[in-house]
């Protein structure tokens, strides 16, 4: 991805912000929008939008990266008011609705867990933070195991999101992450 924004020149930090916001703009219109037209739509050549974001995963994960913090706070109050186990599991269904709310996030991730690039952007950064502290919780309380890695964890839940992350295939969703969480649990 490019250098951090601090070291960008004022005209490349410009074009930068540009195009996450025409990114974002076209993202919550719900229509499907190549990289090509967010650059046209922002007034930049296609070389400038690669040049910052060489994936449309890339893009997808910048437009999202401050909307996902909040899921971090709900996994705290999850993990006080819960044993870890079903923290873990209501928290995958608050992620599955926030994700669901934002176009190109689950294909995004799905994308990145396939090339083995999970936990490298923004948003998987948040979310293989998130199931760190959930799964620590669980192992310190020894109801889930102390050798699952996050990022594997991220990659499954991203598959799931994959097969059953619209709204109307919640009781699949639930029933796959029951699986997903019960494979979690120690023995």
């Amino acid at each position: 991805m490019t250098p951090p924004r601090s070291t960008l020149r004022a005209d490349a930090q410009r074009n930068r912000e540009q195009l996450i916001a025409t990114a974002a703009e076209a993202f919550a219109s719900g229509h499907p929008i190549s990289l090509d037209a967010i650059a046209k739509r922002a007034g930049v050549g296609n070389a400038t939008l690669y040049r910052h974001f060489p994936t449309r995963e890339d893009l997808v994960e910048e437009v999202y990266r401050d909307q996902i913090r909040p899921l971090r706070e709900d996994a705290r109050t999850l993990l006080a008011t819960k044993p870890p186990a079903q923290a873990l599991h209501a928290w995958m269904l608050r992620f599955a609705d926030w994700a669901g709310e934002r176009r190109g996030i689950c294909e995004a991730l799905v994308a990145m867990s396939a090339s083995g690039r999970f936990g490298t952007g923004p948003v998987c950064d948040e979310v293989q933070q998130v199931l760190a502290m959930v799964l620590e919780a669980g192992a310190t309380a020894g109801e889930l195991r102390s050798d699952i890695d996050p990022v594997e964890v991220g990659g499954i839940l991203a598959g799931v999101l994959s097969v059953a992350g619209t709204p109307e295939q919640r009781p699949q969703l639930n029933r796959m992450l029951d699986v997903v969480v019960d494979g979690l649990r120690t023995r």
